[in-house]
């Protein structure tokens, strides 16, 4: 569960390869994504898999095998994508997670929790037909 904002590794492979996805003519596999992107062929496949299960993709096996889109562009959103590798995004002000602070006011007067919501607001508004048909 992520707290508060964080683009951790896996997450920049999912939402960079969901785009990869979206914008290829065919299926792309996991070797070509890793090609492109520069990253660990075993942690792309484990981050499709991530995105095979949340619905997001769907994969055929074999040489002519690969992933495609799981629904229209425009039904998948950043969000989705982000949420499906880290896991629900908790709307928070404290960025560590407490209940309680020791203090009267907290030490980051809220700024964590601003950024977390314009965060989470970026993700949900941004689909993967925004990358298509904006020159991405």
């Amino acid at each position: 569960m992520s707290k508060f904002f964080n683009i951790s590794e896996a997450a920049s492979i999912g939402i960079h390869s969901i785009v990869l996805i979206a914008k290829s003519e065919g299926r792309l596999n996991v070797t070509k994504i890793s090609e492109i992107m520069s990253f660990s062929r075993h942690h792309v496949a484990k981050v499709m898999q991530r995105l095979g299960k949340a619905g997001l993709v769907s994969s055929t096996r074999g040489p002519a095998g690969g992933f495609v889109l799981a629904k229209n562009p425009a039904d998948i959103n950043l969000l989705q994508v982000y949420e499906a590798i880290e896991g629900p995004i908790v709307d928070t002000d404290c960025p560590l997670g407490y209940e309680t602070c020791p203090f009267n006011k907290c030490l980051l007067d809220s700024v964590a929790g601003m950024i977390n919501k314009s965060f989470k607001e970026y993700l949900q508004s941004h689909t993967l037909e925004f990358y298509l048909t904006n020159g991405y």
